[in-house]
C-alpha cells in the first residue's frame, strides 16, 4: 500500500514526489507515467526560460518563490527580457508595468535607442520595450532529473508505461489498474497529469474541472549569422511572438495558443509559417534553414491559475494540475505548497512568499 499515487512524472509528478519523500521520509509515493520516459509531452518541449510576468500576476508569487531555488542550484542562467511595443502602442508600456505593480516584478521601461543597443538590425516600427532584467534561461532537463533524483533517492516508485485504466476507491484507499496490466494501491490518489488532468478525474470519479490543453509551436532556425549570443528574450507584448538564441540557433515561437485534444501534439505547417512570417517583421536576420519544429502542450484551467488541493466531490483525490507553460519555472514552490496540504504540514518559510492556498484550490472551481 503506497501512500501517495502520483499519476504523471512530468516536472509537476517528479517535484511534489521529491518534495513528499523530503518532508516525510517515511512517506511511500509511487509515480504512474503512461509514456516510456517522464516528462514527454510538456516538460520535455518547454521553451525553456524563467520569467517574472509569466502566467500573469497571479503567478508570480509562485515564479517569485522559485527563483531562489532555481539560482542556487544552478538551474538559471541570466539573459533579461524585452517585451516589445509597435509605433503607435508605446502605451501599453505603463499598462504593462502597472498590471504587475505591487507583485515584485522588477521592471522598466525603455526606448528605441535601447532597442538598436542590444537587438541588431531592429525595425523601425519597435520603439520602445519594458526590460525585465531578472529572466532566465532554465535548464529544465536537468531540473526534471533532479527531482526524479530527489524522489528515487527519498525511496519514491517510478513506473514508466504504466497508463492508469481504472481508479476504484474503496474502504482501503484506491485501487489502481495500469495498462501493464499491474494493479497498486494506495491512501490518497494525486493527479498531476497535465493535458489529461480531467481524463483521470472522470476516470475516478471525480467532477473535471474544465482543465483544457492548448498547443504552442517551437522552431528551431539556423540563421546565416548566428544570433547574439546575450540577446534577451525578445517577446512582442500584444503577443503574436517571442524568441531567443540557444546554442548559435535560434528559438522561436509564433505564442500560439489553440485549443485541442491530450495527445502527442505536433508543429503545424501554419504556425511554422506565421513564426517566419512574423520574426521578418522584427529583425532583418537572414534565416539559412528551419532546422526543427515541435509542439508542446499547456493545460489551463478556466482562470488560468493552477490547481493544487484535494477535490471537493470525492474523498482523497488530489489535484496538482493546470499549470500552463508556467509550471517549470513555479516547481519548487508549487511542489512544497502541494506537499505540504497533502501531509497537513505548514509550508517552507522559503516558498511562502505572497502565497495564498486558497488561490490555487480547486474550491474555487467547484461550483459549490
Amino acid at each position: 500500500m503506497y501512500d501517495f499515487a502520483i499519476i504523471g512524472a512530468g516536472m509537476a509528478g517528479a517535484s511534489l514526489a521529491a518534495e513528499i519523500v523530503r518532508s516525510s521520509s517515511g512517506a511511500r509515493v509511487l509515480l504512474l507515467e503512461r509514456e516510456d520516459q517522464p516528462g514527454y509531452h510538456t516538460t520535455g518541449r518547454s521553451a525553456a526560460f524563467w520569467s517574472e510576468t509569466y502566467g500573469g500576476p497571479g503567478v508570480v508569487p509562485l515564479s517569485l518563490a522559485s527563483g531562489d531555488y532555481l539560482q542556487e542550484h544552478g538551474f538559471l542562467h541570466r539573459r533579461g527580457a524585452l517585451h516589445m511595443v509597435r509605433y503607435g502602442d508605446e502605451a501599453d508600456l505603463g499598462g504593462f508595468i502597472e498590471t504587475y505593480a505591487g507583485t515584485g516584478a522588477k521592471l522598466e521601461k525603455v526606448g528605441r535607442s535601447y532597442l538598436e543597443s542590444v537587438v541588431p538590425a531592429l525595425r523601425e516600427e519597435w520603439v520602445g520595450a519594458v526590460h525585465e532584467p531578472a529572466c532566465a534561461d532554465i535548464d529544465v532537463a536537468g531540473l526534471h532529473q533532479h527531482y526524479l533524483a530527489l524522489a528515487a533517492r527519498g525511496g519514491a516508485k517510478l513506473r514508466c508505461r504504466a497508463q492508469l485504466v481504472s481508479a476504484e476507491r474503496g474502504a482501503d484507499g484506491w485501487k489502481l489498474t495500469c495498462s501493464d496490466r499491474e494493479s497498486y494501491q494506495a491512501r490518497v490518489l494525486v493527479n498531476a497529469a497535465g493535458a489529461w488532468a480531467d481524463n483521470i478525474a472522470t476516470l475516478a470519479g471525480a467532477k473535471p474541472l474544465d482543465i483544457r490543453p492548448y498547443k504552442r509551436t517551437v522552431v528551431q532556425l539556423a540563421l546565416e549569422q548566428a544570433p547574439p549570443p546575450d540577446l534577451p528574450l525578445i517577446l512582442d507584448m500584444a503577443g503574436s511572438f517571442y524568441f531567443k538564441p540557444d546554442n548559435g540557433r535560434l528559438w522561436l515561437s509564433p505564442h500560439d495558443e489553440d485549443l485541442c485534444d491530450p495527445c502527442d501534439a505536433a508543429a503545424d505547417e501554419l504556425a511554422v509559417a506565421q513564426a517566419i512570417d512574423r520574426f521578418q517583421r522584427v529583425v532583418d536576420w537572414p534565416i539559412a534553414r528551419v532546422e526543427r519544429r515541435w509542439a508542446g502542450l499547456r493545460s489551463f484551467a478556466p482562470d488560468r491559475l493552477p490547481v493544487y488541493g484535494f477535490a471537493t466531490d470525492i474523498p482523497d483525490f488530489f489535484w496538482f494540475a493546470g499549470q500552463g507553460g508556467f509550471g517549470i519555472q513555479t516547481a519548487p514552490a508549487a511542489a512544497n505548497l502541494g506537499a505540504s496540504i497533502l501531509l497537513g504540514e505548514t509550508e517552507n518559510p522559503a516558498f511562502t512568499r505572497g502565497l495564498a492556498r486558497a488561490s490555487y484550490s480547486p474550491d474555487r472551481l467547484s461550483g459549490d
